[in-house]
Parts: C-alpha cells; structure tokens; sequence
C-alpha cells in the first residue's frame, strides 16, 4: 500500500448513507436555541416564573428587581433577553415598562425537543 493509495478517498458504498437533508432548518434551529439560551440562566427562570404568578398577569419591572436581588440594569437586560426570545411581551407606560407572558409561549417551548 502506498501513500496515495491512503489518501484517495474510499470508492466502497457499504461504508454509510449519506445523512440527507436536515429537517429543522438554519432558521429555525437558530430561534429554537434563542429560546433554550434565554431558559439556561436561573435569573430569567425566576423572572419568568415571577410575572406568570402575578394575579393581574403583568409585572412592572420596578417590582422585579427586589425578589432577584438584582440591580435594575441587570433585571431589564434579562427581561430584553425573554423578549428577544419571544417568551414576555414588554409594554411602555410613562417611565416604566410592563412585563407579561407572550400567549401561547410557555406551550410552544414545552414542545420545542418534541418538534425536533
């Protein structure tokens, strides 16, 4: 056997198939892991879980700040990520903003592995 023998590439089809077309599109995958990426930080679990408990389904962000420690800053930079990723709906009134559940959102992503 020589060196170029080795470095041909092998004509055998035995070997494997080809493992066709990806049926979850660059798109999409790039949206799915937006979601799975907001979800990986336990802050925005908690903010998450802070607004859906809310009795008038909406919390202000000056009210999210105390129960996370957290600096205002750092509460509204977690919240823009959630939004980004779909997951709040954000609403301006005055100099506050609004926060609740996209409609829907929490279901969809419980179904995002299963949809792969």
């Amino acid at each position: 056997m020589n060196l170029l023998s080795i470095l041909e590439p092998a004509t055998d089809e035995s070997c494997c198939a080809p493992a066709g077309t990806p049926t979850l599109g660059a798109e999409e995958a790039k949206q799915k892991a937006l979601v799975f990426k907001a979800l990986a930080d336990p802050n925005r679990l908690r903010l998450l879980s802070i607004v859906k408990a809310e009795a008038s389904g909406e919390s202000c962000v000056c009210d999210l700040t105390g129960p996370l420690d957290l600096g205002q800053p750092t509460v509204s930079h977690h919240l823009k990520i959630l939004v980004d990723a779909g997951l709040l709906h954000r609403e301006k009134r005055g100099t506050w903003a609004y926060y609740s559940l996209v409609p829907g959102a929490l279901e969809q992503t419980a179904g995002l592995l299963a949809s792969l």
